[in-house]
């Protein structure tokens, strides 16, 4: 089977194509450093990568001295090495960012290769585009969170599955190893759903069920067998303590648990959240959807990201714990079958998409610009107030490299803005540059405003200050996982579950409240605080005190 491919009347030059792999390196690079790891996500997961680089222990993973068994290390390996790797030049938690960008431009990459196939050769720029353009991408692509090597793994499944029919080995090597690559990342949702995928293509459609798609299959299983055994089997011969805890504790005894209770209101959480997760490729795929309603069955270059689709929205639907990052994967179908409609969408269609992209990105970095402006002069207008009492605390500076990069990304989107001419690809381009400059506004002008609100460094530094020189351990109540992450790597403060009351410290995390906590008879309180202008969450440090016998 060859999927059939239509012809573009609008090839990409190469000078073009230079634009937009320079568009897709702005992108993919504005973010990654400059900036302290935010709450919750990153905190949590640099811990982890930093418990790594300070003990040496690279297969288990652990959180301030302590095993948290919650997914395989892969995207730790890979950020620890990063960070060393750019140790000299980078703090720890920005050299480990750097990973996140290589599973991006791999997503990017495989995502641009699988739209090639489907859909002509010039449709890999645009299926990347659309990828880049989608909002729910805009932060999370750009955090240290494991959901990115998941997300380039099922990258590149999608891509050996557009290659199963034609190049069996070549397939079956991605496919194996795109899902060994999500297995190590995030556990056992990369395997199921490679298998709910392969086995609903042919069960759907008869152009999938050939020799060479099962042949590629074999391969693939061959591929991703070192995977899925190596690092499990390490780990049970280290700690088979450990090996249970995250077999069991934290994967199938925890979906067991949730499907006895079955469905809840939470399941319905993508479908009421992927139109701005999923915008704007979600309005375009909707549209190759429904043109081609009659004859989906023919259209064999969109089996596959339906068969995706319907595969991710149902699982990842039912998986315990839903957030809109899980999503991610999602937005990988929902762009291969928006790149589907380039060729297809009504003149007016793509014109109303470029005028909407244009205002929305236009009113956006005015109000940026404004709301930069109001607080460095502190002009008392009604926004200045609400974002300074947002970042209580927050004192702004004008710093001139950060500004100029603001200047000339604002300047050269107005020049590619005014460009004459509409078409469906421009569009989708013009909404990329969009959004990246409205990223680079934030990651410029806006950095330290936010770095403030999201960065635990000043909470740890004056907890620290307060802490007395000698003391046998600290006990802990309520306390994050990432507030753990973050005392460690800022003040190198190590806490510990205190079930026998035996530390002669305890830090307390909870909402502010005027009354003691402990008894003030045989606790005193040291310290009390938190991160500006963060009204649920306090802490409070307390020291026992000696009873004279």
């Amino acid at each position: 089977m060859y999927f059939i491919k239509p012809t573009d009347p609008h090839p990409v030059t190469p000078a073009k194509a230079l634009l937009l792999g320079v568009l897709i390196l702005i992108w993919v690079a504005t973010g990654l450093v400059g900036h302290d790891p935010w709450k919750p996500d990153e905190a949590t997961g640099f811990g982890l990568i930093y418990s790594m680089l300070q003990s040496g222990d690279w297969l288990a993973p652990a959180l301030a001295g302590e095993p948290y068994m919650d997914k395989p290390p892969l995207f730790y390996w890979t950020a620890a090495l990063f960070a060393k790797l750019f140790a000299p030049l980078l703090p720890l938690h920005d050299g480990a960012r750097l990973a996140s960008g290589f599973y991006i431009a791999l997503t990017l990459l495989f995502t641009g290769l699988a739209g090639r196939k489907l859909y002509g050769e010039n449709r890999g720029w645009a299926a990347a585009i659309i990828l880049l353009g989608c909002v729910g991408m805009l932060v999370r692509a750009h955090q240290m969170i494991t959901d990115l090597a998941l997300l380039a793994g099922c990258a590149m499944m999608m891509l050996g599955f557009t290659l199963s029919q034609e190049r069996t080995v070549r397939a079956g090597v991605l496919i194996g190893t795109g899902m060994g690559i999500g297995f190590m990342s995030k556990g056992f949702i990369a395997p199921v759903l490679l298998i709910l995928i392969a086995a609903l293509l042919p069960a759907l459609f008869r152009q999938w069920r050939v020799r060479s798609y099962f042949s590629s299959l074999a391969i693939a299983a061959l591929c991703a067998l070192p995977w899925l055994t190596i690092w499990p089997l390490l780990l049970y011969q280290h700690s088979p303590r450990l090996f249970a805890d995250w077999l069991w504790t934290h994967n199938i005894g925890h979906w067991l648990d949730y499907a006895k209770s079955g469905p809840t209101r939470e399941s319905l959480y993508y479908l009421e959240n992927l139109p701005w997760i999923a915008w704007p490729a979600l309005p375009l795929a909707a549209w190759t959807i429904w043109q081609s309603r009659k004859r989906l069955a023919q259209r064999d270059d969109l089996h596959l990201p339906l068969a995706a689709f319907g595969v991710m929205l149902v699982t990842l639907s039912l998986v315990p714990h839903i957030k809109e990052v899980f999503a991610l994967p999602m937005l990988l179908p929902i762009t291969l079958l928006a790149t589907a409609s380039l060729s297809s969408l009504k003149r007016g269609a793509a014109n109303a998409l470029d005028w909407f992209g244009l205002m929305t990105f236009a009113l956006a970095a005015i109000l940026m610009w404004w709301g930069w402006a109001g607080l460095l002069l502190d002009n008392h207008a009604k926004i200045t107030r609400l974002l300074k009492d947002y970042q209580p605390g927050f004192d702004p500076a004008f710093h001139a490299v950060p500004f100029a990069i603001a200047i000339i990304a604002t300047v050269l989107w107005l020049v590619l803005a005014w460009r004459v001419g509409r078409s469906m690809r421009r569009a989708v381009v013009n909404w990329a540059t969009g959004i990246t400059l409205v990223w680079i506004l934030a990651m410029t002008l806006w950095l330290p405003w936010l770095d403030s609100g999201k960065s635990y460094r000043g909470m740890v530094a004056s907890l620290k200050q307060s802490m007395p020189r000698q003391y046998q351990c600290i006990g802990r109540d309520n306390l994050g996982e990432g507030q753990r992450a973050m005392l460690h790597y800022f003040g190198d403060i190590i806490t510990r579950r205190d079930t026998d009351d035996s530390c002669d410290m305890r830090l307390i995390q909870g909402v502010k409240l005027s009354r003691p906590l402990l008894d003030e008879a045989r606790w005193e309180k040291i310290w009390e605080g938190g991160r500006m202008g963060d009204k649920n969450e306090h802490y409070r440090l307390y020291r026992r005190v000696e009873i004279p016998r």
